[in-house]
């Protein structure tokens, strides 16, 4: 298995780039230009390694077998469940659990946490910025145990409105589920700010940290949350895999969200003894070479280091803001600072769905649409915008690229 490459810690961003095979590629006759990372980002050759080197050399199933494929496997897969408690800083290995995505984790405590400490009555707080995974599971959860599900308002530069947050939690409150960095604005929220408005009537607080981990270093003993989520496909690492951080005396307390293999320490037809955590929620065959290859996606965000990686998107997200300033007819939405590198923008006469088409004919992969952001459009008052969204591995050439489509656009529409 190839180690983080010296480019990464060198930060040569030619060298960089050549880290990602499919960068190389071509689009319509066009160099690629991929900026859809908030949706998916690429994958190094080092993720690649890591999860062949284990096909190829220490594949077996883990944890219950006493060969030596086992043992090998069972241990690189923990290595990366170290790794990831590292990553957030968690107090305890075992307070990390593996799940398919940040849905599923979200899933796991709307209904895990919901079944063990949640009654009719009950509220949850969100925000209309919140992705559709940290909406639609607390409305199954009100719909099954009449909980109140209450979501607070947005500044008009895309931030969670603070006083509206402030008036939704009260003594009834018993959780608090927020995003760290809004998926379609890339607004960086005060969630430090939330998570003191919700200790203060004893509320637990989930974050979604999908868009944050793969921008910012995440230290879930300095934000005070209970839980935090994320999902491995977006932090340069595979689909598949995601990461549910909560505290232990809560996931202890929480009872099992699945039932089968892995997850049990003894059955008999009349009972069955559960393991502790992390283990008691990972039932069946875990996602074995999708977490070994998040591991090495880990090492390498960290060998680029984010002083770095915030610097470089921050530079890029300046410069193609002051490149479309000069585009009339454009509209950028989210403008709240912090933000992370997410350009959401409008464009007069033009819809999302079709720039986004012109802009591929261009080699330029963008997103368009609402972005599993429904009510946040609809608190704008919009139907969907085109967001452009940057990386590591992106670069000013590939701003030039993405300005000199949205002129193509601009000549059509007019």
């Amino acid at each position: 298995m190839n180690d983080v490459s010296a480019a990464a810690t060198g930060r040569d961003l030619a060298r960089i780039r050549a880290d990602f095979p499919i960068l190389s590629e071509t689009v319509h006759g066009k160099p690629l230009v991929f900026l859809d990372n908030a949706a998916s980002a690429q994958k190094p050759r080092q993720v690649f390694d890591a999860e062949r080197d284990v096909y190829e050399h220490g594949y077996a199933n883990i944890h219950r077998g006493v060969h030596y494929l086992s043992q090998v496997a069972t241990q690189k897969f923990e290595e990366s469940r170290a790794k990831v408690r590292a990553f957030l800083n968690a107090p305890d290995v075992d307070e990390i659990v593996f799940v398919r995505g940040a849905t599923e984790a979200i899933n796991l405590v709307a209904h895990s946490y919901g079944r063990a400490f949640m009654e009719p009555g009950d509220e949850v707080v969100i925000s209309v910025l919140e992705h559709h995974s940290n909406i639609v599971p607390w409305q199954m959860l009100r719909d099954e145990r009449g909980i109140v599900l209450k979501a607070a308002t947005a500044t008009p530069d895309g931030m969670i409105d603070l006083d509206s947050m402030k008036r939704m939690i009260g003594p009834k409150t018993k959780l608090v589920a927020i995003t760290h960095m809004s998926n379609a604005l890339g607004t960086i929220q005060p969630v430090d700010e939330i998570v003191a408005m919700a200790k203060q009537v004893g509320a637990h607080v989930l974050i979604d940290g999908c868009q944050a981990v793969p921008h910012m270093p995440v230290d879930v003993q300095a934000l005070g949350c209970d839980f935090y989520v994320f999902s491995g496909h977006k932090l340069y690492g595979p689909t598949g895999i995601g990461v549910l951080w909560g505290r232990g005396e809560l996931l202890s307390q929480m009872p099992p969200y699945q039932g089968g293999g892995e997850m049990i320490a003894r059955v008999s037809i009349e009972k069955t003894r559960y393991k502790n955590i992390p283990h008691r929620f990972e039932a069946g065959t875990p996602a074995i070479i999708q977490g070994i290859g998040l591991g090495a996606a880990i090492d390498y965000v960290n060998a680029v280091g984010f002083d770095w990686i915030a610097w470089h998107e921050r530079d890029l997200l300046d410069y193609a803001m002051e490149k479309l300033r000069g585009v009339n007819s454009l509209t950028m939405h989210g403008q709240g600072e912090p933000r992370g590198s997410i350009l959401s923008f409008t464009m007069e006469g033009a819809h999302p769905h079709d720039i986004g088409t012109i802009l591929d004919d261009k080699g330029v992969a963008v997103r368009a649409g609402h972005h599993c952001a429904e009510p946040l459009m609809d608190f704008y008052g919009l139907k969907a915008t085109t967001r452009a969204s940057f990386g590591l591995y992106n670069t000013r050439e590939e701003v030039d690229a993405l300005v000199d489509a949205i002129g193509a656009v601009q000549e059509i529409f007019g």
